[in-house]
């Protein structure tokens, strides 16, 4: 008896200590055991025969799905959109709220900016505030014919540039007779609708012609022709033909339409005198204005920079037009400006010409005559003897023989010659040795 209870004691101790039973977790009351006598159920799939391996060299089937590529996740290969431009700021976040339109689709351009050199659109004119923008463009209007799409822009391109052969059918001085004020100011409007479109016109030799018969047809038209002159002032005085419509304006305009083209033709008035059409354009400009006050700011600006104009190819014949108009204020104003500057443009052609002039006038021959008597030997012999100082010196000599009063004048400069005499001969300045020698007997008889 005792020995059988030792045995189950050994059992007890032996299956408490074995490790491969392990204990149940903390606070879990383990399962009783079985009855005494009951074998416990086996553990699941006990005695089943695990399958047999797959003979030798037969592949595994695959796992399902193994070989099929995954989906790409999406946006996978389209290019990102490009960054902005260098400099160009990114557009404003959208108001809360507020759904962004789509971007353009892949691939497509974006609009180009504007080309590089094309400058903005210019101000208003100078001394014009708030001057109203040019007539405005009317709806467009298929052809009444039906048989064409031309649009209003392009037909009335058409009917100003056309030649004189085809004008001749139907003249365009008939067909704005036959227009009622409304019709013709529609005809204005959709002429200036457009500034580049109105100067196009301007700039053709027949558009220039049919433009100024529409100047003076009426107040609300001469408005309109005047507002698209001023917008492009310094474009039209600089063309050909277009600065026959400014000049034709300035002579039809009154009032404020008057003084806002005059304020523009002072503040511009250097740069026209040194440009090839716009040289022109001001002297017509300074003959025909006949306002007292501009005419005397635009007399002055030239007889100021008379030196600088007198040198450039084109401004010289501003100051030689300005000469011309006898006006003894300007002409003394031009002498002063170039004082101590007389002999060096007499050596040059137009130069030459404008020393001419100053010595035609009682305010300005004394200047150029004292500067020759005051000159250099040498130089005043140079001149005498060069292609174009040669006629400035001759003229000198006649002119103040004839004025009784500058009897001083003409002594002074035959005794600065006189020495001269003999180099004068078989040169340039024969004709100047031929005077000479005439004043030379007479005064001996």
């Amino acid at each position: 008896m005792s020995t059988m209870l030792k045995s189950l004691q050994d059992l007890r101790s032996a299956t408490e200590k074995d490790p491969a039973v392990p204990p149940p977790p903390h606070g879990v009351t383990p399962a009783p055991p079985p009855p005494y006598g009951l074998t416990p159920a086996p553990p699941p799939g006990y005695g089943v025969t695990p399958a047999p391996p797959p003979p030798y060299g037969v592949a595994l089937a695959p796992p399902p799905g193994y070989g099929v590529a995954l989906a790409p996740p999406p946006g996978y290969g389209v290019a990102p959109a490009p960054p902005p431009p260098y400099g160009v700021a990114p557009a404003p976040p959208p108001p809360y709220g507020v759904t962004l339109p789509p971007p353009p689709p892949y691939g497509v351009a974006l609009s180009p900016p504007p080309p590089y050199g094309v400058a903005p659109a210019p101000p208003p004119p100078y001394g014009v505030a708030h001057a109203p923008p040019p007539g405005y463009a009317p709806p467009f209007q298929p052809c009444a014919c039906g048989l064409c799409d031309e649009s209003p822009l392009q037909w009335m391109f058409n009917l100003m540039t056309r030649s004189e052969e085809e004008d001749a059918a139907y003249p365009f001085k008939v067909f704005i007779s036959n227009l009622d004020r409304r019709e013709l100011l529609g005809v204005a409007s959709l002429l200036t609708s457009d500034p580049d479109y109105f100067l196009e016109i301007a700039r053709n030799k027949n558009g220039s012609n049919r433009l100024q018969k529409l100047v003076g047809k009426s107040d609300d038209v001469d408005n309109l022709i005047c507002d698209a002159i001023l917008y492009r002032f310094l474009h039209v005085m600089t063309d050909k033909h277009a600065s026959y419509v400014a000049t034709r304006g300035l002579r039809v305009f009154a009032g404020k339409k008057k003084e806002f083209m005059c304020e523009e033709l002072i503040h511009h008035a250097l740069l026209l005198a040194r440009d090839r059409h716009g040289c022109v354009a001001l002297n017509e400009m300074l003959t025909d204005l006949d306002h007292p006050y501009y005419r005397n700011q635009l007399l002055d600006i030239v007889a100021h920079n008379a030196l600088p104009l007198s040198n450039d190819t084109s401004g010289n014949f501003v100051v030689q037009h300005v000469l011309k108009l006898n006006n003894p204020r300007t002409m003394g104003n031009v002498a002063l400006s170039l004082r101590g500057h007389c002999i060096d443009l007499s050596f040059k052609k137009y130069g030459s010409y404008i020393v001419e002039r100053l010595l035609e006038a009682d305010e300005s021959v004394a200047v150029v005559v004292m500067e020759l008597v005051e000159s250099n030997g040498d130089r005043l012999m140079r001149l005498t003897r060069s292609e174009y100082g040669n006629y400035v010196v001759n003229k000198a000599l006649k002119v103040t023989q004839r004025r009784k009063t500058r009897v001083d004048l003409f002594r002074g400069l035959v005794q600065k010659l006189m020495p001269f005499l003999t180099f004068l001969r078989k040169s340039r300045g024969n004709n100047i040795a031929v005077f000479l020698e005439s004043v030379h007997q007479t005064e001996v008889a």
